[in-house]
């Protein structure tokens, strides 16, 4: 899942807010009046509003219909709206939320052929509406997902489905097509990728597709919150949702402030503007410890960043091209200066805590070794040391989200580039176009880009690299169409045993690392600035879990 996006245009409260009588003052977004009932006891902090948590956040979501939004905003926010079959934890670990249980063999919920998948509801559910939530609604939005009319972003997992019967309101039949080890956390586990929640059948099941519903941009609530306003450009205005099956949150109010500019942001946090910033960038942690009246955590995330190579390029087809790239780049370097050397060294896409983390080699910088390899693929070096062949010179473009510390980094690979005779042109964009569905990368308009992905706890990775899964029926932006990775990574999900898949992730990543789609720099070491009035707050190590238990929040 892509990390960084905008919204569109305003519209105002929801139905259901305005139904509960419930008003927010949103202009500016900078604080409410004090509530005279105070949640969880007196605030220490003078600057504390009771009952109001404000989240600084650098962004907006895209959609708020799971099926179509791309960004990780969209991601943490559908957490807040939407109740998933399944919600992780802080570490990754499977909480039932729509289902009782997590099937397992144990509890008869998965059969003994693996193909036989059965939940069951949680009873009384119900939708923010007052509708009931039940068996019906999964198995509507499993047809929703596959349905051609529907432009999905990833069908990945759904696919796999022949069948679902739901032989009362609180069972759920899956009938596999075939074997998919991870088909549990990967459709139903908790937001991002093709995770998606149950979505209400009684609102959206006679419409011809779901592509322009109004559902997707107000949408009711299963979770914890209702959308109260959405200030497009300002902020996303949330309140308790009275019929969660848990209870309303113990907050208030919680509001998603948008403050794209990080130093702007940082201001927010140190004047008590806000009350979290999570993410904080590198250059700001010094600083962040010396702000009086706020916490500070730090913790591994699961958002790599890297240099994705479009291998339908003509000049990026070769593989010694790519391999060159990696070469002629000091990623040691840009990791030391640009992001300050607090993050882990990546070198691949499976997060290094996992138990299918693999043994890959780092590219070492040798720009000796990367002219050798564009030489022998025919680049010779031409007019003011550009390297071409065939007259069409070795000049490629790089994009990335429009923000300082990407332009750093992508100044350095244009020198090093350059030096080793490619031309780089940088061409940054807003987040919002840039991860669109018709953007550059879902398009394969782009050369080079510089992008941090997330991940979740499955190690599953065929929807970023297998040959199956390219746009629009995927995210493999790279463009690779490998049969080794493609066929690795389907053995991979048709076993259930870990060893045997552990085996298989470290040939797909071997191979991944031969043949270069992308170049892997770090694992995020991330920080977070909060309110130390907060209480309850826990700091995920996956994106989709970042609100995971927002329903605990005090201030």
């Amino acid at each position: 899942m892509r990390d960084l996006r905008l919204g569109r245009s305003a519209f105002g409260r929801s139905v259901a807010a305005l139904a509960l009588g419930l008003t927010l003052n949103c202009a500016g977004c900078t604080g409410v009046a004090p509530s005279t009932a105070v949640s969880g006891g007196p605030a220490r902090n003078s600057w504390t509003i009771p009952g109001h948590l404000r989240l600084g956040e650098p962004d907006e979501p895209d959609a708020l219909n799971p099926f179509f939004s791309h960004n990780a905003a969209a991601d943490e926010i559908e957490t807040l709206l939407f109740a998933y079959v399944f919600r992780y934890d802080a570490h990754g670990n499977l909480i039932p939320e729509v289902a009782r249980e997590v099937p397992t063999y144990a509890n008869g919920g998965i059969s003994r052929d693996n193909k036989t998948i059965t939940l069951h509801v949680r009873p009384g559910l119900k939708w923010s509406d007052g509708a009931a939530l039940d068996a019906r609604d999964l198995r509507f939005t499993w047809r929703a997902a596959i349905d051609p009319r529907n432009n999905t972003k990833l069908r990945i997992g759904w696919n796999d489905i022949a069948s679902m019967d739901v032989p009362n309101d609180t069972t759920l039949v899956v009938h596999m097509k075939r074997v998919n080890s991870a088909i549990v956390s990967e459709i139903w586990g908790g937001g991002g990728g093709s995770s998606y929640p149950p979505l209400p059948e009684h609102l959206l099941g006679k419409l011809a597709d779901l592509n322009t519903a109004a559902f997707n941009t107000t949408p009711i609530s299963s979770g914890p919150w209702l959308l109260a306003a959405w200030n497009h450009g300002a902020s996303l205005e949330f309140v308790p949702n009275p019929r969660y099956w848990r209870g309303p949150p113990k907050l208030r109010a919680l509001s998603w402030k948008i403050v794209p500019n990080p130093d702007t942001l940082f201001e927010e946090l140190q004047t008590h503007d806000v009350d979290v910033y999570d993410n904080v960038p590198e250059n700001q942690v010094p600083r962040l410890k010396m702000l009086a009246g706020i916490t500070t955590a730090k913790r591994l995330v699961a958002n790599y960043r890297h240099l994705e190579l479009n291998t339908r390029r003509p000049q990026l087809a070769d593989v010694r091209v790519r391999r060159a790239i990696a070469l002629a780049i000091d990623w040691d370097r840009i990791n030391a200066t640009v992001y300050h050397g607090i993050d882990v060294r990546a070198v691949s896409d499976i997060v290094p805590d996992s138990w299918a983390a693999p043994a890959i080699p780092q590219w070492r910088f040798d720009p000796a070794a990367a002219r050798r390899l564009l030489d022998a693929a025919g680049w010779k070096s031409g007019a003011g040391g550009v390297r071409a062949k065939d007259g069409v010179p070795l000049a490629l473009t790089i994009s990335a989200t429009n923000k300082p510390g990407n332009e750093q980094a992508e100044l350095q690979m244009q020198q090093q580039l350059r030096a080793a005779g490619i031309e780089l042109t940088i061409k940054n964009y807003a987040p919002s176009f840039l991860f669109a569905q018709n953007g550059p990368l879902y398009s394969g308009g782009y050369d080079l880009s510089w992008s941090i992905d997330t991940n979740g706890p499955e190690a599953d990775n065929a929807g970023n690299w297998s040959g199956h899964y390219m746009p629009p029926h995927g995210a493999n932006t790279s463009f690779l169409n490998d049969p080794i990775i493609t066929q690795t990574s389907e053995d991979a999900l048709a076993t259930f045993d870990r060893a045997r898949r552990k085996t298989l992730y470290q040939r797909e990543e071997e191979r991944i690392h031969e043949m270069v789609p992308a170049i892997f720099l770090y694992w995020e070491v991330s920080y977070v600035g909060y309110n130390s009035d907060l209480r309850h707050y826990v700091p995920a190590e996956y994106d989709m879990a970042g609100a995971w238990n927002s329903y605990e929040w005090e201030i």
